[in-house]
């Protein structure tokens, strides 16, 4: 077989290099970073004398448009350059949260972490992506909900539900609580987009996107799809929580999405008289986030609270947040608050 044909052209991989570099020169001031490295710039294309590129934004990054053109002008062989901006009208930042294994507590952080959020004055929505597994809804308190669908100028859109001053949209909400789900390839891709696309979220300073665990179609769809600005991941102290957290790793640098942090969940358990035990063992997200040069966010107990709120509906975070568990998870939201400067 002849692969001549499907070689690049020469030229046009000089072109597409060129326009990377120029790329670079644009900072996102919050992160401090170029637009290339932290994956907002995607499906970059080099089509004769023109450029094509998507550009993942939040709500109040459209400034970045006009800096990319700033950027791209000087090229003398550049036509023109044709933007595409991705973004989720009316939300600033959206933040995945994910885990290379199921059973780690992935959920309930999320949770845990938008009631933390939400307390601090955020305006705040959750988006359960787990199209194999959808707990957020029972753990708001929200199963036996319905989604109402309602006309805007454009198009219909699902309206999410309200629990705890939280937006929540989850697949959970559309399916029988007994019935598997077992979609999969172009309906688990037009399921996917749809939720990214056809949420009326209104106005937020958070989107969280809590992810299925693993890296299969589900995951990579979301990732490509959405303007997520960055992945919180989720680990447990042993070494094997933290080798498939590695797995994860490897498929957000392939889009280029940054990991904000690393929380350690399950760290350790206290006895009655204060005493820390480390029930499964220590150091693997002190590891990891060293691994990562990424910071160890935060380090959350078990407490056997966590899960009776899980099943009632009400979050520890919520009804006790002066316990460890809901000290913890104020912290994060300080510093994830400190990082985005939501409020400013």
């Amino acid at each position: 077989m002849d692969n001549t044909a499907s070689a690049p052209d020469p030229l046009t991989t000089v072109r597409q290099q060129e326009v990377i570099q120029l790329l670079k020169q644009v900072i996102e001031p919050t992160l401090k970073n170029n637009i290339v490295s932290l994956g907002m710039v995607r499906n970059l294309r080099i089509v004769d004398d023109y450029v094509y590129l998507r550009l993942y934004i939040g709500s109040h990054q459209h400034q970045l448009e006009t800096e990319v053109q700033t950027v791209l002008s000087p090229l003398s062989w550049c036509k023109k350059a044709y933007i595409q901006l991705c973004t989720i009208p009316s939300v600033r930042t959206t933040i995945a949260i994910s885990s290379g294994k199921g059973g780690v507590g992935k959920s309930t952080t999320s949770v845990n972490l938008a009631i933390a959020l939400q307390a601090s004055g955020a305006k705040v929505g959750l988006l359960d992506a787990d199209v194999y597994g959808p707990n957020v809804p029972q753990m708001l308190g929200l199963s036996k909900s319905e989604v109402e669908v309602i006309n805007t100028p454009n198009g219909q859109r699902f309206l999410p539900l309200l629990a705890h001053g939280i937006k929540i949209m989850s697949v959970g909400l559309l399916t029988s609580p007994d019935h598997p789900l077992a979609w999969r390839g172009p309906v688990l891709h037009k399921i996917i987009t749809q939720f990214i696309n056809d949420v009326n979220w209104g106005e937020l300073d958070y989107l969280l996107i809590d992810l299925p665990p693993g890296t299969g179609d589900a995951q990579i769809t979301i990732v490509q799809e959405s303007p997520i600005c960055g992945v919180i991941l989720v680990t447990t102290p042993q070494q094997v929580a933290v080798s498939d957290v590695r797995r994860s790793i490897h498929m957000f640098r392939q889009v280029g999405v940054p990991v904000l942090g690393i929380i350690e969940n399950m760290s350790y358990f206290i006895g009655d008289k204060g005493e820390q035990t480390n029930i499964f063992g220590s150091g693997g997200g002190q590891k990891l986030a060293e691994e990562l040069q990424a910071p160890l966010l935060g380090q959350v107990p078990i407490d056997p609270r966590v899960c009776t709120g899980g099943d009632t509906g009400e979050p520890l975070t919520l009804i006790e947040p002066l316990s460890t568990v809901g000290q913890v998870f104020t912290q994060i939201a300080t510093a994830l608050n400190a990082t985005f400067s939501s409020f400013v």
